[in-house]
């Protein structure tokens, strides 16, 4: 069945990304899948990919779960949930009973795709945007495509905290201490005055029903990062608009002030642009590249996955230096950083 080898897939890509439970959770579900009902079938005659790389069906089935545990209309549930510990047998009697029981719940959910801002992949803003400034010492415009809930459109607000080193304010909203590895950048002092971002289906943080659907897909047994994201959006001051990124920025590029560098960045975001819309994006941003001075200087930045295996690739073009370069690999989740430039 397409719907349990997807499973399998998620659970292994949840294993890799240290959610044991994820991992147990999709295995059980995969082993006891059943088309034999009303979410079998829709599941099972999904048009598509079903998987992580396509439409995440097991993640929205997830999510759908943890958002009956975290509203508390499934309390037998939330009873075999971390932090609590159950034996397999125990675990899938009682999510296949919420299924059941919660059935128009849970196909409602599985609409939308998941929502996710991870607040960690602030790990690799933080540092690059430092080597930036070293430089280019001018105060930064950001522009963030794909922003989801525009979470990290505040990395300047969090700090970055290794035995390497440290950057960031000295009362920091909160404090990433991702493993690092290899050179650390040096402090250069950066100031944003001006940030924007986009997204096709922004989240709002004001809406409990939005913050329900971001807090849903953190999985449940990594706290740690929705204390994170609790933190971010406690200092959020700016939420992304709605609409196409490329169209957004165009517009966006054409108000760049003098004196100002201006960072166009995304994480885990470009690679599900359509063909035709990174087309148009990268020749817009080349032209303006073109067009960059030492008084104007443009920084686009990219955190996505490059099929190598070892996390994403940190890649940076800025100009007028005409420069690219890899700054890193980074855990997709920011886990981990092995920066790699001097």
């Amino acid at each position: 069945m397409r719907m349990a080898a997807a499973m399998r897939a998620q659970a292994r890509a949840c294993a890799g990304l240290g959610s044991p439970f994820m991992a147990r959770l999709l295995t059980l579900l995969a082993d006891n899948w059943s088309s034999d009902s009303v979410l079998g079938r829709s599941c099972d005659d999904w048009v598509g990919d079903l998987g992580p790389s396509g439409a995440s069906l097991p993640l929205r089935l997830a999510g759908a779960l943890h958002a009956l545990v975290l509203t508390g209309r499934a309390p037998a549930l939330a009873a075999v949930y971390p932090p609590n510990e159950t034996a397999d047998d125990v675990l899938i009697r009682t999510v296949l009973a919420a299924i059941d029981t919660h059935q128009a719940f849970v196909l409602d959910w599985m609409k939308s795709p998941p929502q996710t801002n991870e607040v960690r992949r602030s790990s690799a803003l933080i540092p690059a945007a430092h080597w930036i400034a070293a430089r280019h010492s001018l105060p930064f415009m950001t522009s963030e495509l794909g922003a989801s809930a525009g979470l990290n459109l505040m990395w300047d607000s969090f700090a970055l905290d290794t035995p390497a080193g440290s950057l960031g304010p000295r009362d920091p909203a909160l404090v990433l201490q991702p493993d690092w590895s290899g050179p650390f950048p040096a402090d250069a002092g950066v100031r944003v005055n001006d940030r924007a971002g986009v997204d096709l289906k922004p989240l709002d943080m004001r809406d409990p029903e939005q913050v329900l659907r971001l807090f849903a897909y953190l999985w449940p047994d990594q706290p740690h990062r929705a204390e994170l994201t609790r933190a971010a959006i406690a200092v959020q001051t700016v939420r992304p608009e709605a609409g196409d990124a490329i169209s957004w920025l165009e517009r966006r590029l054409a108000t760049q002030p003098a004196g100002t560098l201006h960072l166009i960045y995304h994480t885990i975001a470009w690679q599900y642009f359509p063909a035709e819309r990174q087309q148009v994006g990268t020749a817009l941003i080349e032209e303006a590249g073109a067009r960059a001075t030492t008084d104007r200087p443009l920084a686009w930045l990219g955190m996505e996955a490059d099929g190598n295996g070892d996390g994403a690739a940190l890649t940076l073009r800025l100009w007028p230096d005409n420069l690219t370069v890899t700054l890193a690999r980074v855990d997709f989740h920011g886990r981990w950083v092995k920066w790699l430039v001097d």
